[in-house]
């Protein structure tokens, strides 16, 4: 999730709740209570979603960076099946000389 994108859904979001807000402000009786409650419910339903949604992403990310660390370790030094065979051909080796 880019920046970008980030800031429009947290923006959009709370935009919802103030404009509820508004609404209970500005029209009078059932309709503007049932608008304000409607409009702020939804937008902190969509704010704890992209809370939720973050943490998600930040554990992909989190993940994605141990996975390559481990991939780099495992690089330098040959699996252990592979070292016994490695070990075979340098013994074999010594023993042709």
């Amino acid at each position: 999730m880019s920046r970008r994108s980030r800031l429009a859904a947290f923006g959009s979001a709370g935009v919802l709740v103030v404009g509820g807000a508004v609404c209970a402000v500005v029209i009078g009786g059932g309709t503007g209570q049932l608008l304000a409650l409607a409009l702020i419910g939804v937008g902190l339903i969509a704010l704890t979603s992209l809370v939720f949604l973050e943490v998600g992403l930040s554990e992909d990310r989190e993940r994605a960076r141990e996975l390559a660390t481990t991939a780099r370790k495992r690089a330098g030094r040959p699996r252990p099946a592979e070292r016994g065979r490695l070990e075979r051909s340098r013994g074999q080796r010594r023993r042709l000389r």
